[in-house]
């Protein structure tokens, strides 16, 4: 790995920028993570920009409803909360707000969970996070989620 990619690997690790850190129990290179997340999104015909696009649209409209859930698309509970702070990116790229969404698909109450700093790890660099890590953006959830 190249040396932004150790910088952020070890960025990663838990107590580094939060608590549980960005890993989970997933013990791979994120390089590993990351290939392994891009050949699955390939697979699911899901495309990065896309996605990407329609996080940040649920993202926008869900601030509409001031911390309470409201209904986006007629399908998707979402709700958007913003907690106090700030949180840098462990690829040392940008420094994020600490906005949660939480987007249930009423139909299968299926969630997706993200935040300003994982859809930016999503868009940005491809990493979709470790497995257990809280945030994980698994990307079979993606697609029924976001219907894509």
């Amino acid at each position: 790995m190249s040396p932004q990619y150790i910088k952020a690997q070890a960025n990663m690790k838990p107590g580094v920028i939060t608590s549980s850190g960005f890993l989970g129990d997933d013990e791979r290179p994120i390089l590993d993570i990351i290939s392994h997340d891009e050949e699955t999104m390939r697979k699911l015909n899901l495309d990065f920009a896309e996605v990407a696009e329609a996080m940040h649209r649920i993202m926008t409209e869900g601030l509409k409803g001031l911390g309470e859930p409201i209904t986006v698309d007629e399908v998707l509970l979402v709700q958007v909360n913003d907690a106090r702070g700030f949180l840098p990116c462990p690829f040392e790229d940008g420094i994020f707000r600490k906005t949660n969404v939480a987007a249930r698909l009423a139909s299968t109450g299926r969630l997706l969970l993200y935040s300003d700093l994982s859809l930016h790890l999503f868009e940005k660099h491809h990493f979709l996070q470790g497995r257990g890590s809280p945030f994980r953006l698994e990307p079979e959830v993606l697609k029924e989620v976001l219907r894509l």
